[in-house]
């Protein structure tokens, strides 16, 4: 395990205690530490990190902090599996059925007030089958959260941490006018009273500004003022979730279902439901700031996308008679990093003496995005610029662009075939990329003919080291 987040994270840990005035024993925290650094190491963990988690808690109180810490601890659809060292505060109270987690029956459980407490907090019940992307992650990490944490924290502490942990589930509507936050401070009064709890009023108040803290701050991507580094932490979430970028090797298909996922995440995404306010946390400036640039940086990864599924689309229709498993790599070239001096698609394309101009401020950006790139991603399993897509937008405009997207995802769904999709394209852009691709082959044939004549030249030498261990034997 990688040093340097195991002690950042036990630093958290010695420092939240202390604040809540907790004797804990170096070694149990060590433990703990360990617990929870393991599994955010994962191989599949871009985003997910030992460094979110640290941004996420802040610096400043300990039950933030403490929540901070466990909020992604288990994260199913990226790990694949539980840790078996996490798994040990899970099994006793879930279950498998049908690939489905499920809390288990009430007559297989045992009485335990701090489960039936978290329980509670989610508003789950006994027997309940846990949904991946409403809650299960969350609801499993606040469990390990409050049994780890049950031998040194009040019971007070660990709803406070349960709460913060549950308002990380994101992207949640309001319902009748209340929001969820809201609600949460709605069932507090009854939590309290139901586990004999000591939780005044105004300390129930600061609890749910706490939550609102956290599940602000572990969204706060959507809110950075770069649109280039929101798109790049965008890109380390799509090899979390489609392990096959993380490989050397990825096809052309895999690609495109990457960016169509999160191009179809982008256009469900309502930004007036990213951040969370309550009782005047944040401030309405600051919120309203928040939600405007997470809704331009929408608008911006929006267009961006669909001009990149536009541009696969063309790829994947080309190269769709040599097989389905073609490899980005084939068709495109290798990235710079992997092949030292290598050739790629975009070597051959010519210049475009009178480029198309965009429209509006929004197209300037994206535009500027795709011929210059995003900000830097953690995973290196792509360009940042994006050489293909800025010379089809050059050529023929981002109106075009949008207009081939929509084509593009029935072509994806098998309501319109290659070649159908190719004699709707420009023909000058069709036929520079069908070229650029010929060239990118011969450019192979070429190395590989390098190989064919070394062969030819020994054959016709008389005396060669294969032929002497011939003559050998």
């Amino acid at each position: 395990m990688d040093s340097k987040p195991y002690l950042q994270c036990l630093e958290k840990l010695i420092w939240a205690t202390a604040r809540l005035d907790v004797e804990v024993e170096p070694t149990q925290l060590a433990r703990i530490a360990e617990l929870i650094v393991q599994p955010m190491m994962g191989q599949w963990r871009f985003f997910h990190t030992p460094e979110h988690i640290f941004e996420v808690g802040g610096n400043e109180d300990a039950i933030e902090v403490l929540a901070a810490l466990f909020h992604d601890i288990v994260y199913v659809q990226v790990d694949r599996s539980i840790s078996l060292n996490v798994s040990h505060y899970i099994t006793p109270v879930i279950k498998e059925v049908n690939k489905q987690l499920q809390i288990r029956e009430k007559s297989e459980l045992t009485a335990d007030a701090t489960f039936e407490m978290v329980m509670v907090v989610f508003g789950f019940v006994p027997g309940e089958v846990l949904n991946p992307f409403a809650g299960q992650n969350e609801f499993l990490s606040a469990l390990v959260a409050a049994k780890a944490l049950e031998p040194f924290l009040k019971r007070e502490h660990l709803l406070e941490i349960a709460a913060c942990i549950e308002a990380t589930i994101p992207f949640r509507a309001i319902e009748w006018g209340v929001t969820v936050s809201q609600r949460m401070y709605d069932r507090f009064p009854a939590i309290n009273m139901q586990f004999n709890l000591s939780l005044t009023e105004e300390k129930m108040r600061q609890t749910i500004k706490k939550a609102v803290g956290i599940a602000n701050r572990d969204v706060m991507s959507f809110a950075y003022e770069s649109p280039a580094i929101f798109l790049a932490n965008t890109w380390n979430l799509l090899p979390e979730t489609n392990h096959t970028l993380t490989y050397g090797f990825y096809t052309v298909r895999d690609y495109r279902v990457a960016l169509l996922k999160m191009e179809g995440f982008m256009n469900y995404l309502n930004p007036e439901l990213i951040f969370r306010q309550f009782d005047g946390y944040p401030d309405d400036s600051t919120y309203q700031r928040w939600e405007n640039t997470a809704r331009n940086n929408l608008e911006i990864a929006r267009l961006y996308l669909g001009c990149k599924l536009a541009g696969i689309a063309m790829i994947e229709a080309l190269s769709s008679g040599l097989g389905l498993d073609v490899s980005l790599a084939m068709v495109m070239g290798e990235l710079p990093d992997r092949v030292s001096g290598g050739v790629r698609l975009e070597s051959f394309f010519p210049e475009i003496k009178q480029p198309l101009e965009p429209k509006t401020a929004l197209e300037a950006e994206v535009l500027n995005l795709l011929e210059n790139g995003r900000a830097k991603s953690s995973t290196y399993t792509d360009l940042e610029n994006s050489p293909l897509t800025t010379f089809m937008v050059k050529f023929v405009g981002f109106d075009e662009m949008r207009y081939q997207c929509d084509r593009a995802k029935e072509f994806f769904k098998q309501n319109i075939d290659p070649d159908d999709f190719i004699t709707d394209f420009n023909p000058i852009v069709t036929e520079i990329v069908i070229d650029s691709i010929i060239k990118l082959f011969d450019s192979r044939k070429t190395t590989i003919m390098r190989y064919y004549e070394i062969t030819s030249e020994l054959k016709s030498q008389p005396h060669t080291s294969f032929q002497a261990r011939l003559e050998s034997r």
